[in-house]
């Protein structure tokens, strides 16, 4: 099996790479049958960013947590890796496309936990909702909102009280941040092909920021968000911990 290896910056990080590289090897991505970053759930986004030429063609992805959370990874265990991946359980995703618009343009990037709008300054975000063409919230005052895919709704998505949704649902979280009025708002559910549409009211008063996972865009004045079926990525997990599970446990959380 040719393996892939990257680390992060992370403490140990590297030096486990190292101890991996030597027992198992290391090829250049282009060349792999699988990529192993080593690190967080930022590093393997960043590790998706990075190789979404190959990752987009099949080249399946098997994370090792050496970061905080590491609800993207998989146990940091060293023996027996080939053996693993090949006994591994895929998941299969499709990231958010945001078409981001400002006064300097369009910016398009892709997500695989979310797409979200943040006030800039202390004043709250004013956002017109608008999905498949209709109005459905004509002005949300709060510190922002976000759209979530399945396997990003255990992140930012239920930080911000927005629902865990089960892998393979075709369904994405809308959710507000800290919603101001109206206040009882608390989002809602849609099918994954919906086509959403924020407007920032007041964009020079009010500053909005959108973020797609880790990619930052500031000033925005219209932000589109759709699901890329055309993209599709394939991530291993360990067949006793496959991502559908670990969001199942997620909602018996306590």
């Amino acid at each position: 099996m040719k393996i892939a290896f990257t680390a992060s910056d992370k403490p140990g990080a590297k030096s486990v790479m190292q101890g991996l590289v030597a027992q198992y090897g290391n090829v250049d991505a282009g060349d792999a049958d699988v990529i192993v970053p080593i690190g967080g759930d930022g590093f393997m986004l960043r590790t998706l960013r990075r190789h979404m030429s190959l990752v987009k063609r099949g080249l399946p992805v098997f994370g090792m947590n050496r970061g905080t959370i590491g609800f993207l990874m998989n146990r940091m265990d060293t023996d027996d890796l080939p053996d693993r991946i090949a006994a591994a359980k895929q998941a299969t995703v499709s990231p958010l496309k945001m078409d981001a618009v400002s006064a300097g343009g369009q910016v398009s990037e892709l997500a695989f936990n979310e797409v979200s709008l943040f006030r800039q300054t202390q004043q709250a975000a004013h956002i017109r909702v608008s999905v498949d063409g209709l109005v459905r919230l004509e002005h949300l005052m709060a510190d922002g909102v976000l759209v979530a895919t399945p396997a990003g709704s255990t992140a930012y998505n239920l930080s911000a009280h927005g629902p865990v949704i089960p892998l393979g649902a075709d369904v994405l979280a809308l959710t507000p941040i800290s919603a101001f009025r109206p206040r009882r708002w608390r989002g809602a559910l849609l099918p994954n092909t919906a086509q959403v549409r924020l407007d920032v009211l007041e964009p020079e008063r009010r500053p909005v920021s959108a973020s797609a996972d880790n990619q930052e865009i500031r000033h925005v004045e219209q932000v589109f968000i759709a699901q890329d079926m055309a993209t599709t990525i394939t991530l291993l997990f360990d067949a006793d911990h496959g991502l559908d599970e670990k969001i199942l446990r997620e909602q018996f959380s306590t």
